[in-house]
């Protein structure tokens, strides 16, 4: 199932995102009764997806992101694999939705891509056991864990280089129905390919993600865990148009513009 959070007319809400037989196949929302972290029912009100605008799937406490979880992208960076997962967090305040623009931050010249498969929790959960982790799943979205890379290399904590205004890309919807172990994950910028991996590749498993983060913290319901990019990361300059693809969910698409 796909669920999205949408805007239309000033209203904000989930729906099932599905095709519809008598259009042709075109993408509906049917909306929700609700919202999709407890039981809902679907209302079946039908809306075009066309004529709604897709939100951040999610508005997380928190986003959790794990780096150096594919070996090619850390030794392209010039690091080794840690022994323990690098842990950091990026802010509410990051989270932007599909087609939403990316203002370019003004104390950076020199702004990545990082396409990464996000996991949305689904439930409050601590201590979460790894034959018990996908129990706490809600679904997977597509993510771009942008990086001012000039800045991380001068200053020991990410806060800034990874935590700015729009740095965290999510959508463009969620899937709940998928196994995300062996997934096709794909950056293109301006149509050009720039990653290509899959998350067979991950160092560590989603699972062991979830076991790992809950040691120590709980999760909430729309909290997100970036699970780390393949290699190939790049710059990214004001004009560009950058995609972010999992084989499985779709695409998440965004332009950069200039900040005012």
């Amino acid at each position: 199932m796909r669920i999205a959070r949408f805007s239309i007319d000033g209203t904000v809400g989930f729906g099932v995102v599905e095709a519809d037989p008598e259009a042709g196949g075109e993408p509906v929302l049917d909306i929700i009764k609700g919202h999709p972290f407890a039981a809902f029912e679907r209302s079946g009100r039908r809306v075009p997806l066309s004529k709604v605008r897709l939100l951040p799937p999610v508005l997380p406490s928190k986003i959790v992101a794990i780096g150096r979880n594919y070996a090619e992208h850390a030794r392209e960076l010039g690091n080794t694999v840690p022994d323990v997962p690098v842990t950091f967090f990026k802010p509410s305040t990051s989270v932007i939705g599909h087609r939403d623009e990316i203002a370019y931050p003004a104390f950076s010249s020199d702004v990545h891509h990082e396409a990464e498969l996000a996991v949305v929790i689904g439930r409050m959960c601590r201590d979460v056991p790894r034959s018990r982790a996908r129990e706490v799943i809600l679904g997977y979205t597509c993510a771009n864990d942008l990086t001012a890379r000039d800045v991380q290399r001068r200053e020991d904590q990410w806060a800034r280089a990874k935590g700015f205004d729009n740095a965290c890309p999510l959508g463009p919807w969620i899937e709940t129905d998928l196994d995300p172990s062996d997934l096709a994950v794909m950056c293109t910028v301006n149509g050009e390919q720039r990653q290509l991996g899959r998350t067979s590749e991950m160092v560590r498993t989603v699972e062991d993600l979830i076991v790992h983060i809950t040691e120590s913290m709980t999760l909430l319901p729309q909290d997100v865990i970036l699970t780390g990019t393949p290699a190939g990361v790049g710059p990214l300059r004001v004009g560009d148009e950058v995609a972010v693809t999992i084989e499985g969910i779709g695409t998440l698409t965004n332009k950069v513009v200039k900040r005012d």
